[in-house]
C-alpha cells in the first residue's frame, strides 16, 4: 500500500505496519489508521504516519530503550480496548518531541497497542514519576562548514 507523506512523498508500507486507534489520539479523534515507519535501519525511533492526512505524524519510540523501568498499569479494560487476551500481547509506544536541542517523549500520554491486533489507544496516566517533556538524549550540536573562498 502507498501512503503519501508530506516528508517523503509517497511511501512503500506493508499492512502488517498499520495501526489503527478507534478513538483517536489526543488532539485528533477523527484520525483513526496510522502506520508505523521505521526511521532508519536498526533505529528505535518510527514514523507514525497517519493513512489519510500526509501532513500529519508523530515520532515515536519504545519508552524502554531509554527508561529502562517504565510501566504502566495495563487494565482489563485497556487489553480489552486494545483487542488483546495479555499484556505480554502489548507495546507501549511513547510520542517523541524535539525541544531546543532535546529529545523528549510524552511517558504521561504512551500509546498501547495491541501487538497481535495492531489496534491500539492513547492512555492517560496520572503517575507523577511521569511527564509529558521527559528527556531522553540531547541531539548532536551541527556545525555548519565554513567553505573558504578565494
Amino acid at each position: 500500500m502507498i501512503i503519501q507523506t508530506s516528508r517523503f512523498g509517497g511511501v512503500e508500507v506493508d499492512e502488517s505496519r498499520l495501526l489503527k486507534f478507534p478513538r483517536g489520539l489526543l488532539g485528533f479523534p477523527n484520525e483513526h489508521e496510522y502506520a508505523l515507519i521505521q526511521t532508519g535501519e536498526g533505529s528505535g525511533f518510527y514514523w507514525m504516519q497517519s493513512v489519510t492526512r500526509p501532513e500529519l505524524a508523530f515520532v515515536v519510540c519504545d519508552p524502554r530503550l531509554f527508561v529502562s523501568d517504565y510501566a504502566a498499569p495495563v487494565k482489563d479494560e485497556d487489553l480489552a480496548a486494545v483487542e488483546a487476551e495479555a499484556a505480554d500481547d502489548t507495546q507501549f509506544f511513547v510520542i517523541v518531541n524535539k525541544v531546543g536541542e532535546t529529545l523528549t517523549a510524552n511517558l504521561q500520554g504512551p500509546l498501547l497497542v495491541g501487538v497481535s491486533s495492531r489496534t491500539g489507544k492513547q492512555m492517560v496516566l496520572s503517575d507523577k514519576r511521569f511527564n509529558t517533556r521527559h528527556p531522553l538524549m540531547r541531539l548532536p550540536v551541527r556545525r555548519e562548514r565554513v567553505s573558504k573562498t578565494a
